[in-house]
């Protein structure tokens, strides 16, 4: 067993042992999101509440893709404008019975969706004093990301680049500036979009990758939902390891002394 398969993280109180996250939209069908979750391994799933059929009128709803035995679900307030409908949206997943995990999104332009970080930390301020375990999703801004983890959130969640758009890591300094002070699990959320880009998040020291659009959007979904299960495991592996050191000029990887005369000059 390499160390990478038993390297647990824990989130309030909970272990998990999976650090690839995965979102539910934009899969072709139930049976493809089914067989994407099943690649990557994932044991925490997000579903957006307000996107969610409660009524069951048009038939199987993204719900019908979890396994909850093995799946624990992180309801978000995706689509919330205000800090006012962010703290509804929430209440309206616990209320119907998706625990008290949230992913708090308070979006703050539609072109962008970058997040709003003022109403952010409000929705965040209530919702921690109203015991949810709260994952917001803002940007990379190291202040930002401490005054969430002082409020109360059980982790931060950062952006590599905007939410589907799968630049990669555009910023990998503030990233590592995050990593380095934060007391909870830093998550990166949106913008990755291929399996290198996955690896250099958990390169970088992050607790682990949220994504959606990278694998829904593929090619071949559930092929690309195993790229992903396979480069998170390893740039956590590599992270572990710690990488040589850079350098300006080459180094010689065989040794020199007790070369063999060759009478060259």
């Amino acid at each position: 067993m390499t160390p990478a398969l038993d390297d647990p993280w824990t989130l309030a109180g909970r272990t998990f042992h999976s650090r690839l996250l995965l979102g539910t939209g934009k899969y072709a069908s139930i049976e493809q999101t089914r067989a994407a979750l099943a690649a990557a391994g994932t044991e925490v799933v997000t579903v957006a509440v307000r996107r969610v059929d409660w009524s069951g009128r048009s038939g199987p709803s993204v719900l019908d893709a979890l396994d909850r035995t093995r799946h624990t679900l992180l309801p978000n307030t995706a689509a919330c404008y205000t800090a006012d409908d962010a703290i509804r949206t929430a209440r309206l997943g616990r209320e119907a019975g998706m625990g008290d995990l949230v992913k708090l999104e308070v979006i703050g332009d539609p072109k962008t969706l970058f997040p709003d970080n003022e109403a952010l930390l409000e929705a965040a301020k209530v919702l921690v004093g109203e015991g949810f375990v709260v994952m917001p999703y803002c940007s990379d801004d190291p202040i930002v990301c401490r005054k969430l983890e002082d409020l109360g959130c059980a982790a931060v969640m950062p952006l590599a680049a905007p939410i589907g758009s799968g630049l990669g890591i555009r910023n990998p300094f503030n990233l590592r500036i995050i990593v380095e002070q934060a007391r909870v699990p830093v998550i990166v959320d949106a913008g990755v979009g291929t399996a290198s880009d996955a690896a250099v998040a958990m390169e970088l020291g992050c607790t682990g990758v949220l994504m959606n659009t990278a694998i829904a959007a593929a090619r071949e979904p559930v092929w690309m939902a195993n790229a992903m299960r396979l480069a998170v495991e390893a740039g956590r592996l590599a992270w572990r390891a710690g990488r040589m050191p850079k350098r300006l000029h080459a180094a010689a990887s065989s040794p020199l002394d007790g070369l063999i005369a060759t009478g060259a000059p």
